[in-house]
């Protein structure tokens, strides 16, 4: 009877211990199950996401990241590249502050440029006919995403895409949700500073004058965010075409804003012009002191969560005095 027991014993540890290890089993195959997956965050290494080229699978752990033009959305999303936009000398000037110490790449990214950046993941614009490669050359270098228009085009949908790709959906919610805010607060806060008047931006650059269309880059977060009015010159221009034609001194006179956003570098040709031009100092942003001088615009030629940050504020400085 006491032998029994015993073997009744032995028999039940054996069977308790078997219980155990196919337990453990059983959790290691759910963790390897993920396909690469970071087994302490529980999140997977890879992400399949539709594209211009179809269906792409590609790393969500990226660390040395390519997307030129738009690195406006990686730091919005808390991620620093490994190299920034340029067209020769000209730069991203709004994003310095964080782009500062890292290397240029040319606007067309030539192959041997992106190779010494030794990327782990390349983002393109729609357009991949203006860079120097080929989709399947920069495939060769690294994973490599390209947007569809609608994503080139719209720096929400890049901040929710990138955010999937990143394996940041949480942060893309966040910082769209505080920019929402941010409108909201603003909006209240001008309509009550100038009501009804009219807002117009004008880029100088040489002797030449540039006006924002209601949809040219920043100026949507003026007319159709904040709601704020434009002037019937504006209007008129219609829709932003790809081309931008200077408009005339003579044409600038018809300008009949009540306040005036002119954006041009210090030094730049057209303030001088202005200033000095009978025509200009009679429209009534002029005359009544409205004119606002800002040296670095660009901020306000690009579109971007913190582009368009920016600009919102460079509207409080200026309008709530």
């Amino acid at each position: 009877m006491f032998k029994t027991k015993k073997f009744r014993l032995i028999v039940a540890f054996f069977a308790l211990v078997l219980l155990l290890l196919t337990a453990a089993c059983g959790n290691d195959n759910s963790d390897s199950s993920t396909d690469g997956g970071n087994q302490e965050s529980g999140q997977k290494s890879e992400v399949t996401v539709d594209s211009k080229m179809g269906e792409v699978t590609l790393p969500t752990d990226a660390e040395r990241i390519i997307a030129p033009y738009h690195e406006d959305t990686l730091i919005a999303l808390g991620v620093t590249p490994v190299a920034k936009w340029a067209i020769g000398q000209s730069i991203q000037d709004y994003l310095e502050y964080e782009l500062k110490d890292l290397p240029k790449i040319e606007w067309n990214l030539p192959l041997e440029q992106v190779l010494n950046q030794n990327p782990d993941l390349i983002i393109l614009e729609h357009g991949i006919d203006s860079y120097e490669g080929s989709y399947e050359d920069y495939q060769k270098i690294a994973p490599t995403y390209v947007m569809k228009k609608e994503t080139t085009t719209s720096w929400r949908k890049q901040i929710e895409k990138f955010g999937k790709i990143l394996g940041k959906e949480d942060k893309a919610d966040e910082v769209l949700n505080q920019y929402k805010e941010k409108v909201a607060k603003a909006k209240e806060t001008l309509s009550g500073a100038i009501g009804d008047e009219t807002v117009a931006a004008i880029w100088a650059t040489g002797n030449q004058f540039f006006v924002f269309e209601e949809d040219r880059h920043s100026a949507e977060v003026l007319y159709s965010e904040l709601g704020i009015n434009s002037p019937e010159l504006i209007k008129n221009l219609g829709e932003a075409q790809t081309q931008w034609n200077p408009l005339s001194l003579e044409k600038l006179s018809e300008l009949k804003a009540d306040h005036v956003f002119l954006l041009a570098s210090e030094g730049e040709q057209g303030i001088d012009t202005l200033k000095n031009s009978d025509v200009w100092q009679s429209t009534p942003a002029a005359e009544n002191d409205n004119v606002y001088i800002l040296n670095d615009p660009s901020n306000w030629t690009n579109k971007g969560l913190i582009a368009s940050e920016k600009t919102i504020d460079d509207l409080l400085k200026a309008l709530t005095k």
